[in-house]
């Protein structure tokens, strides 16, 4: 496996910044969230059944979320054209990010191994991080579940 990989990111620290193409290929840059709280989620691939239900359930949670004082971004490795798809098909209503070359997620300590079907391999690790209106890490979750995963976060930010 790669020597790339990442160490965590860890509540009370700075976030790394970044600007990554939108799903129109916008350059979004996290500097654009500075005053807000954020909820940055990496996930593996747009369209596959777990990603689909994560990304639904952030965005039927984005009322309560954007009440509450909370942006959501979704990255992934997926080419714009690929997240312009999945926000057409599952009428998601927050900026979904493209990392192809996976630097991001890197940065966030969200690319690593996996046990898929038996063989570790390297990619995106399910991980959601939020950020304060400073820019710095509040709460980071790595390994997460995409069923459950927004309601729990929902209830760990008391939202």
């Amino acid at each position: 496996m790669s020597q790339n990989l990442t160490v965590k990111l860890q509540p009370g620290t700075p976030a790394p910044d970044f600007t990554l193409p939108d799903a129109e290929g916008k350059p979004v840059s996290l500097a654009e969230y500075r005053g807000k709280n954020v909820i940055v989620y990496f996930y593996p691939k747009a369209a596959t059944p777990g990603c689909t239900t994560e990304a639904c359930d952030f965005r039927d949670s984005l009322a309560s979320l954007q009440g509450s004082g909370y942006e959501v971004l979704g990255i992934s490795p997926d080419a714009p054209e690929a997240l312009s798809h999945f926000t057409g098909d599952y009428a998601l209503t927050f900026p979904l990010l493209s990392d192809e070359d996976h630097a991001v997620a890197l940065a966030y300590g969200a690319w690593g191994e996996n046990l898929i079907r038996g063989e570790i391999t390297e990619g995106i690790v399910r991980s959601t991080v939020v950020l304060d209106p400073e820019g710095n890490v509040k709460l980071a979750q790595y390994k997460v579940k995409a069923e459950g995963h927004v309601a729990a976060l929902k209830d760990q930010l008391g939202v």
